[in-house]
């Protein structure tokens, strides 16, 4: 229990000391993973070790595909086709609709795409709507991040709910058609309270771009539509074909075919093949060089990789730490039902940051107990998946990269990712959960 209590203490010392203080995210991550070490009875050379392995395997995962997507989002950017995609969105579906638009991309995008890649493929149509519409992009991005997420959490398959099918025994049709009805409506969940940030949270500032208005925009050529969009759709597309390689019944066989489209949708190469798409849409200019944009891009990513890796460094102290054994043997003894394996991993969640270690920690912990609890039928097996997958939601902080990727690609300081983000997830977690209880108390 000891360190669960100086767990919170690192928490409300790095909330205070980045919001009240302005002190670095990237240093009071470190400081704190050095903190939670020590009171969790590593060594020095565990610490160290921790910190290390921790930083380098979250950029290992994603440090690359965010600078290849800071690329796009540069070329994109300054070439004007941002502006090409924000026309066509909005002539598409209205302005007023912008919000729930980005929420239901997300949902669809994170089914084949993993939560952090698609976040950051899109983060450069978010920032082009919301300089069209006036929306502010932290709230669009908050829309985009609960749309991602409730997919990424609930629908196989995501890693997470499929290692927990795996793991549980579950039926994995049954998941899969139960996790789109409960993730669609928790989804809208993240929606509303981004409608709620607009009118509570956000203030417009005065000097926004007022001449950056459909009417007079240059790029309503339908010609430059589709070239504007390859940098983006091309490599979902190539991550979603991926995805399909991967289910059981192998659509691609095991040939040469498999092995090219597990190779290129891959989110690295996808991404790279994203940012050679993007190399057209520059002009033949001489003042503008490839060098100079692609070192823009290059520029904007830097802060943002090290701040996810030091995320993922504090979250790996805390997983050396054995803090899931602690809150496993916690709270297993309680007779919660579907609550039980949502409160342990919403326990983990909060702990140590990572969704997919949260879900594949509580399977483990419940796979035994499934019985004892009545839930040892097809449907209570999927739902014990479910619930595990609203807990490992709940809630996303300092300690989740992607909680970083959120907050430092839609502009957000720390404070006011905390605000919006973070409570964000709180809301959709607890929906999810009070849906799947209901769906247990009328069928179980």
């Amino acid at each position: 229990m000891k360190i669960l209590i100086a767990l919170v203490m690192v928490v409300i010392v790095m909330v205070v000391a980045a919001s009240k203080y302005k002190f670095h995210p990237f240093l009071s991550l470190l400081l704190a993973a050095i903190v939670m070490g020590f009171v969790g009875g590593l060594n020095e050379e565990e610490i160290i070790t921790s910190i290390t392995s921790g930083f380098g395997k979250t950029l290992g995962s994603i440090g690359i595909i965010i600078a290849f997507g800071s690329i796009i989002g540069a070329y994109l950017e300054k070439s004007g086709s941002a502006k090409t995609m924000a026309h066509w969105v909005l002539k598409t579906i209205g302005k007023s609709r912008s919000i729930l638009a980005m929420n239901i991309t997300g949902f669809i995008v994170s089914i084949p795409v993993y939560c952090d890649s698609g976040f950051i493929i899109l983060s450069s149509l978010n920032k082009a709507i919301s300089k069209h519409t006036k929306i502010p992009v932290i709230v669009l991005g908050v829309s985009l991040a609960a749309g991602l997420y409730t997919a990424h959490v609930f629908v196989p398959p995501t890693p997470g709910p499929l290692a927990a099918t795996a793991a549980l025994n579950a039926n994995l049709g049954l998941v899969i058609l139960l996790g789109l009805i409960v993730a669609f409506p928790v989804s809208l969940v993240g929606y509303f309270w981004a409608k709620y940030v607009q009118k509570h949270f956000i203030d417009i500032p005065d000097d926004a771009d007022k001449n950056n208005t459909l009417s007079n925009s240059k790029t309503e050529n339908s010609s430059h539509t589709i070239p504007a969009f390859l940098p983006i759709l091309i490599p979902i597309i190539l991550i979603a074909l991926k995805s399909l390689s991967e289910l059981p019944a192998q659509p691609f066989g095991e040939g040469m075919v498999s092995k090219l489209v597990n190779f290129l949708g891959n989110p690295l190469m996808a991404l790279l093949i994203g940012v050679f798409l993007s190399f057209k849409l520059k002009p033949k200019v001489k003042e503008a060089t490839h060098y100079h944009w692609v070192t823009s891009g290059l520029k904007e990513a830097g802060i943002i990789i090290l701040i996810t890796g030091a995320g993922g460094a504090f979250g790996a102290v805390l997983q050396a730490t054995a803090i899931g054994d602690i809150i496993g043997n916690t709270f297993s003894d309680f007779n919660l039902g579907l609550f039980l394996p949502f409160l342990i991993a919403a326990v983990l969640k909060t702990s140590q940051g990572s969704s997919t270690v949260s879900i594949i920690t509580t399977a483990a912990i419940m796979a035994p107990i499934l019985e004892s609890f009545g839930l040892n039928s097809s449907l209570g097996r999927a739902l014990t998946v479910l619930a595990i997958g609203a807990g490992s939601m709940t809630v996303s902080h300092l300690n989740d990269s992607f909680f970083w990727v959120v907050a430092q690609f839609s502009g957000m300081d720390t404070s006011t990712a905390l605000k919006t983000q973070t409570i964000s997830t709180l809301f959709l977690g607890v929906f999810g959960i009070f849906i799947i209880m209901i769906i247990g108390w009328i069928f179980i």
